[in-house]
């Protein structure tokens, strides 16, 4: 049977998804080439015995050994002590979770196999918690297998599961043989002797070569990875080829030309690039597919305002969506600021939709959107709801793209409404499928060569100049242990009437992280602080309820906002000089980046308090100190989202593209990049000459996440 069973219907008979099978579906592992492709973190080496005469610290081992001594000690704290000699040495064992199973195979007298790392000490060899077995029986013939994992999917059955399932698996050639005639970096190895190779290396083989994946094993399953991305992208790319859109010209002296002249701010020369760029595209009666990149602070609403205005001046409909209901509101807020006075007079509105609307508002802003009267429309995913109807949508805009899944952004793509303009006849629109322009915008910077190479589907515009006047934020890193210094620094803000953000990773408290928790800080610093009011934000709050917080915020009634990190994005209130981030450690870069750009936006200095608390008794990982390095060196996103590419590698930085599935596992963009050029080369013929074979390259590797190039 095979290692993944089907999930039962209610009235079948079919036996219930055993804990195993219930964690394979939590890991993605659903097929049969999912276990297949589904590759060891590390390998332990339990092909030999040593000795302990010729051993040393910090090798991990496996010894034969008699037990001469078995006790259980209470100093310090409950534990097994079990004595082991090999006829070379002796070696403590050192057990503080066990079992009497346990206890009984390491009894005085026993032989016993054991594996572990050793560590040196004034009483000789120790190992903590080693793998015991009974000594004898042959030696594997292969190193054996350290998989992904999660709780209730031990590795013994994994390793069952991922033999049964690669002997299965389809592992036939689906790259043609006569397009790889001149081809330099295809290894001469076939898919099934990569896998098995890598699932079973031998114990001579260079672990340097496979850790560091340069093995033609692993060069064999990049190629096929990176040859899949590149047919994928380019497949979504000539179905979209096949759509249309209206065709969106900027008229002199337009609503696009007026409202730059009615803004209070010059555009800074990236913004007047980047927007000829989009009026550019919206011009074409190709789809616009556009991301528009750039730093925390660089003005992309204003673009993005810039481009509505080219389709409401074009007698269209264009739509905004926004992640959270505090950042759509802000939107709004700027764009009837800036739009409403310019469309008022030829009859437009700038309609608000939320899910937070009470049944009379929607009914309004419902019926202002199916009339076409209103031509812009803000909002959060109630957007996208079934019941919101547009007149002629011929611009969608997703903000913070990232945060949205792909079915959201393919209803939103999916809202253009029925009445179509007289140029788009029934029988061109049956052959070219109508859609609207598409414009995704991100704060997530990404290297442009990155973003080239794995958005190949997407035209990628970015802003890489500040607006004048940002004031630069000083970010400091400090320990916990320095948290009344801190709260020092909040009051002599606060003496300067100005406000002050602290971020925490948890709303309450958790048991299985002791992190400090919003609910906890919020009472620990209103007690700090008193006559000073501390607001606290997340997202558990009601909508009605976030919104009264951030009100008395942005009115200055507030002094400190003690939130998670639902004001990651967004939030924009100049006279927040302060910004406090607990337990730095735990949040991503990109992520630490987006929250220090909620202060500095005013003309006051500003600072960037990186709080870390290392773990009991420990350091900080290697990472977490790389990026809270990273981020007291550099405030250019494009240097952090550099450095974190540095510090995660491509597959994990660009990871949640869509949906929270890396698409790229086993390739890296930043040392591969002569294989990303083969496989650019390659998918055009293949895809051309050989349909079939490419689909079933694309279903092999990617599967349904296919979908996420197309969105």
């Amino acid at each position: 049977m095979s290692a993944i069973t089907p999930a039962p219907s209610p009235r079948s008979n079919v036996n219930p998804l055993s804990a195993p099978q219930k964690a394979l579906r939590k890991l993605g592992l659903v097929r049969d080439i999912d276990l297949a492709l589904h590759l060891p973190l590390r390998y332990e080496d339990e092909t030999r015995i040593v000795s302990l005469r010729d051993v040393r610290e910090g090798d991990e081992v496996q010894i034969e050994a008699v037990v001469t001594a078995s006790e259980v000690s209470f100093r310090p704290r409950r534990q097994l002590l079990v004595t082991v000699d090999d006829g070379g040495d002796t070696c403590l064992l050192r057990f503080f979770n066990f079992y009497p199973s346990q206890q009984k195979a390491l009894a005085v007298g026993n032989r016993v196999r054991v594996r572990g790392e050793l560590r040196g000490g004034f009483s000789g060899w120790t190992m903590m918690h080693p793998a015991v077995r009974p000594a004898g029986g042959t030696l594997p013939d292969a190193l054996t297998p350290v998989y992904p994992t999660v709780a209730g999917l031990p590795q013994a059955w994994l390793r069952r599961a991922v033999a049964a399932e690669t002997a299965r698996a389809d592992l036939s050639e689906t790259i043609p043989a006569d397009l790889l005639e001149k081809n330099d970096y295809f290894p001469a190895w076939s898919l099934r002797q990569a896998l098995t190779f890598l699932h079973h290396p031998p114990p001579d083989v260079s672990l340097a070569d496979l850790e560091s994946r340069r093995h033609p094993a692993w060069q064999r399953l990049k190629t096929e990875e990176l040859l899949a991305q590149q047919l994928s992208q380019l497949q979504a790319r000539r179905e979209r080829n096949r759509l249309r859109a209206p065709a969106l010209a900027a008229a002199p002296g337009g609503l696009h030309e007026r409202l730059r002249s009615a803004l209070p701010f010059a555009l800074t020369g990236a913004q007047r690039r980047v927007g000829e760029e989009i009026a550019h595209d919206l011009a074409r009666v190709a789809p616009m597919h556009r991301l528009l990149q750039g730093d925390v602070g660089s003005g992309k609403t204003v673009v993005a305002a810039l481009a509505a205005a080219i389709a409401i001046d074009s007698g269209w409909q264009c739509a905004l969506m926004a992640p959270t209901e505090i950042l759509a509101e802000q939107h709004f807020a700027k764009l009837i600021g800036w739009l409403e006075p310019l469309i008022a007079p030829l009859g437009k509105r700038v309609a608000w939709l939320t899910g937070s609307h009470k049944k009379k508002q929607r009914t309004e802003m419902l019926e202002l959107i199916a009339s076409g009267e209103a031509a812009l429309v803000v909002g959060t995913h109630a957007v996208i709801q079934d019941q919101v109807r547009f007149r002629n949508l011929a611009l969608a805009i997703i903000d913070e793209q990232h945060r949205f899944g792909v079915a959201q952004r393919l209803a939103l793509r999916g809202k253009m409404g029925g009445n179509l303009q007289a140029s788009a006849d029934a029988d061109s629109a049956q052959a070219h499928p109508m859609e609207p322009h598409l414009l995704m915008m991100s704060a997530t910077p990404i290297p442009r060569t990155l973003a080239m190479s794995y958005y190949a589907d997407l035209d990628v515009s970015t802003l890489d100049e500040l607006p004048p006047g940002r004031t630069p934020v000083v970010t400091r890193v400090v320990s916990d242990s320095r948290r009344a210094e801190v709260i020092e620094r909040i009051r002599a803000q606060l003496a300067q009437a100005r406000q002050v953000y602290w971020v925490c990773p948890l709303i309450e408290e958790s048991e299985a992280m002791d992190l400090s928790n919003a609910t906890a800080t919020h009472a620990e610093l209103s007690l700090a602080l008193p006559g000073v009011l501390v607001g606290l934000l997340h997202s558990r709050l009601a909508p009605a309820e976030k919104k009264a917080v951030m009100d008395l915020f942005k009115e200055g009634l507030v002094g400190v906002l003690v939130s998670t990190t639902v004001i990651e994005v967004g939030v924009d209130v100049p006279n927040a000089s302060l910004m406090v981030i607990e337990h730095a450690e735990r949040f991503g870069l990109s992520q630490l980046h987006q929250l220090r750009g909620r202060v500095g936006r005013g003309a006051a200095a500003s600072a960037c308090v990186l709080m870390y608390s290392p773990p009991e008794g420990g350091r900080l990982s290697e990472a977490s100190r790389e990026r809270l390095k990273a981020m007291a060196e550099t405030s250019d996103g494009f240097e952090i989202a550099r450095r974190d590419l540095a510090i995660r590698g491509p597959g994990e930085f660009l990871g949640a593209r869509q949906s929270g599935a890396a698409l790229l596992r086993f390739a890296d963009l930043s040392t591969d990049a002569a294989l990303l050029e083969w496989a650019r080369a390659l998918a055009p013929p293949m895809l051309d000459r050989h349909p079939e074979l490419a689909r079933r390259h694309i279903e092999r590797w990617l599967g349904g996440k296919s979908d996420y190039l197309k969105a």
